[in-house]
């Protein structure tokens, strides 16, 4: 440290930090102790801030002050998104999953909630071997929560999305694991609350992996709002169908040996024929019709 002398009633030292101290201090090569030093004294020292100013590049000054800004407007991240990067998720893709409709509350309390309903009416009004209601509902919960997850028409994030360094398949497939996983887990959660059934109770898991797997697939040619649309139609015509045409203490077609056997096949060939079309989830290759009205020159 360098100092002078001043004379007020008495002889007082006032201690600057020396130039060359400084000018490592801005440079970022200070090591401790001096540079602790340095800190706690330019504080309190407006003409060793002077100095310091006039000794750091300007442009480098700036950049550090860009990083400050953007540091500070940057938003905080929720709970999921924390949880998807210690879990080792990059940054942008822990944010663009985050925002997914499919992980907020008010989605997640609907399944809960619908799942809750659908279970309390399995147990108190049992009509068969196997609970008709809870397995017509349970596969079209991932269906449209893949839905919901992506395209211009429904995903907040679009726009991020967009200019993401991730492929369009890339990003489709971590949301629809995202989406299997929560799904899949509630669903396996109200299963067990339906012990009396046994192994029936069972018989949603290979349908919904085949509707999903199937409304993947035909997002590529009618769009990720209107393929989930055309085939969880499709499951309710073919499960009105099979009721009208078995008697009421038999098991319906698509939850017997036969019905589960075709449905494990659907599921694998579509996961085939949406692996031949990946390139079509290309985010410049999603029709932009709906994102347009959204946003309107």
């Amino acid at each position: 440290m360098s100092g002078d002398s001043d004379l007020s009633g008495g002889s007082r030292r006032a201690w600057h930090v020396p130039e060359e101290d400084l000018r490592a201090y801005a440079q970022g090569e200070l090591a401790p102790p001096h540079m602790w030093s340095a800190d706690t004294h330019l504080a309190a020292c407006p003409r060793c801030r002077e100095t310091l100013a006039a000794l750091s590049d300007p442009v480098a000054l700036d950049a550090g002050w860009e990083r400050l800004d953007a540091e500070l407007d940057a938003p905080r991240p929720g709970p999921v998104e924390w949880l998807l990067v210690r879990l080792g998720v990059a940054d942008h893709t822990a944010r663009l999953l985050a925002a997914a409709p499919v992980l907020r509350r008010s989605w997640l309390g609907s399944i809960v909630a619908l799942l809750g309903m659908t279970v309390v009416a399995a147990n108190e009004v049992r009509v068969g071997a196997t609970p008709i209601l809870f397995l017509a509902l349970a596969p079209l919960l991932p269906l449209a929560g893949v839905a919901l997850s992506y395209g211009p028409a429904i995903d907040p994030t679009y726009e991020m999305a967009v200019v993401s360094p991730l492929h369009g398949f890339r990003l489709l497939m971590i949301r629809t694991v995202s989406v299997l996983t929560v799904c899949l887990g509630f669903n396996g959660l109200a299963t067990v609350a339906l012990p009396s059934y046994g192994l029936h109770a069972l018989a949603w898991l290979l349908p919904a992996l085949a509707l999903t797997a199937t409304g993947l697939a035909l997002s590529s040619r009618f769009g990720p709002v209107l393929a989930p649309s055309l085939v969880g139609g499709g499951w309710i015509a073919l499960l009105a169908v099979a009721r009208a045409t078995t008697e009421s203490d038999t098991t319906l077609a698509p939850f017997t040996a036969a019905g589960q056997g075709v449905s494990g096949a659907v599921a694998a060939l579509a996961a085939g024929l949406l692996y031949l079309v990946r390139d079509r989830f290309d985010a410049s290759c999603l029709p932009l019709t709906d994102f347009t009205d959204r946003n309107p020159a």
